[in-house]
């Protein structure tokens, strides 16, 4: 597979943290023929998809299409596998969302139990994956800093803090937290019993 640009994990970091994994809007500065370019790029890789936009729900437009409709671009499940997030993760996290939004039963009197929400299925990690072993690293009573985890996923500095705040904190829901030590710099944990 070939290696990421900083542009284009910051793309597809972004667009998987929203909802329907809408890739725009792009980073700032990168407009025009760059833009172009590297959006191109990443269709051609397969890591992002051009998709009608609905323009109701006010999805940003990545060009019109003449005809009164315009397409947006969305980060396909071999996007989101080239920075190290499962699809099916993704998927359970926006389905996770949108149960906490959704009530399961509503109160037909005063006298009923305040409304439930939905009980979220639980979050599958395949076991090999970067995803995975950052979690382990995490984990571990001493935790983890960031050139340990650059390190074992052979990522920049960058791209593993976007995955703990956007994939492990956002998406999967981990308490992640921190302290410093002089000597391995800031060091982050994952709580075993999550």
């Amino acid at each position: 597979m070939p290696k990421l640009t900083d542009t284009q994990t910051i793309i597809l970091s972004a667009g998987a943290q929203r909802p329907e994994s809408i890739a725009l809007p792009l980073p700032k500065g990168l407009a025009g023929a760059a833009a172009k370019m590297a959006v191109s790029k990443m269709i051609e890789h397969g890591w992002l998809q051009e998709v009608d936009a609905n323009l109701r729900r006010g999805e940003p437009l990545w060009r019109e299409t003449g005809d009164g409709h315009g397409t947006t671009l969305v980060v396909t499940e071999a996007g989101l596998l080239a920075i190290g997030i499962e699809p099916v993760v993704a998927a359970t996290m926006t389905n996770l969302h949108k149960a906490k939004l959704e009530l399961v039963a509503t109160p037909q009197n005063e006298t009923e139990t305040p409304t439930a929400l939905a009980t979220p299925k639980p979050i599958a990690i395949r076991a090999g994956t970067k995803q995975a072993k950052i979690i382990a690293l995490l984990q571990r009573p001493e935790g983890a800093s960031i050139n340990e985890i650059v390190e074992a996923t052979g990522w920049a500095a960058h791209s593993a803090r976007g995955m703990i705040s956007g994939g492990l904190k956002k998406k999967l829901g981990f308490d992640v937290s921190t302290t410093s030590d002089e000597q391995r710099g800031r060091i982050y944990h994952i709580d075993v019993s999550i």
